[in-house]
Parts: C-alpha cells; sequence; structure tokens
C-alpha cells in the first residue's frame, strides 16, 4: 500500500487524474451533474496534463492551474449546464382531471365551492395565487391541481 502512496506522491500527474476521476464519479453518481465537483475534476485533468507535458513542475503552480481552471470551466459551463437541467417546472399529471374544462355549480371562492364534472358536483376552491376573488355559477373554468378530492381551479 505503501508503495502505492509513494507512486502517486512521486507522479503528480497520475495523482491528479485519479482525483479527477474519483470527483467525477461522485458528481455523477450522488450530487446529480449540479456542477461543483464537475469543474473541479476538468481543472484536475487539465492541470494533469499539463504536468505529463512537462509544463508545469511544483505542486503550488498545481494548485494555482487546478484553481484556474476550475474557474475557467465554471464560467464557461454553467449556462449551458442550467438549460441542459430544464426549467425546473414540472406538469402534474396526477389526476386526469387536471387541465379539463368545467362549469361551476356553486360560486368558487378561494375557500371553497363547486364545480359539475362528469354529472358530478365536485368540491373546488381557487387557487392561493389566482386574480379573482370569486367566479359566478355557470362561468367555465380549467382545473390546474387536485389537492386530495378538491379541485383547485386558477
Amino acid at each position: 500500500m505503501e508503495s502505492i502512496i509513494d507512486y502517486l506522491f512521486n507522479n503528480h500527474d497520475k495523482l491528479l487524474y485519479l482525483i479527477a476521476g474519483v470527483s467525477l464519479l461522485i458528481e455523477l453518481t450522488l450530487i446529480g451533474l449540479s456542477g461543483p465537483l464537475l469543474f473541479f475534476a476538468i481543472g484536475c485533468a487539465l492541470t494533469g496534463v499539463l504536468v505529463s507535458l512537462n509544463l508545469i513542475s511544483t505542486w503550488e503552480m498545481e494548485l494555482l492551474f487546478v484553481g484556474i481552471f476550475t474557474l475557467l470551466s465554471s464560467i464557461i459551463m454553467w449556462k449551458p449546464l442550467k438549460l441542459f437541467q430544464g426549467d425546473g417546472r414540472v406538469n402534474d399529471s396526477s389526476s386526469d382531471m387536471i387541465g379539463q374544462r368545467v362549469a361551476v355549480s356553486e360560486t368558487l371562492t378561494k375557500h371553497g365551492g363547486n364545480i359539475r364534472f362528469s354529472g358530478i358536483n365536485w368540491t373546488a376552491r381557487l387557487s392561493e395565487d389566482s386574480n379573482h376573488d370569486n367566479i359566478a355559477i355557470g362561468e367555465h373554468v380549467t382545473i390546474t391541481a387536485v389537492d386530495g378530492n378538491v379541485m383547485i381551479i386558477k
């Protein structure tokens, strides 16, 4: 075991590649490609290449270049990775009633009311972020969510 440690301390490029690989593995398996260890892994790998080419020879310069490459990769790749992750909105598909247009059968407020769907009166209420205080009987509305057996209308 001691010979492996000695080998890594005498071959900094291999040590940097090992650190980059472990960081990338942790990033992909535990964190989920959110960024920090990915950028660090890129910095370690690029610095390892410079050490392999004998362009860097001291550990102080290795640390400096790991920091510089980590910073540059995060600046360059941050926005594309954020776009790759999506906008964070998830469509609620917990009920087939979501998205249906229905008639109001009892005045709807943020505290309650009824809608008529498939021949049945359902308890409903306006969502907290609704622009209306109430909706009159006969108006048509769209179901945006289901909370238990209460339909949420926006």
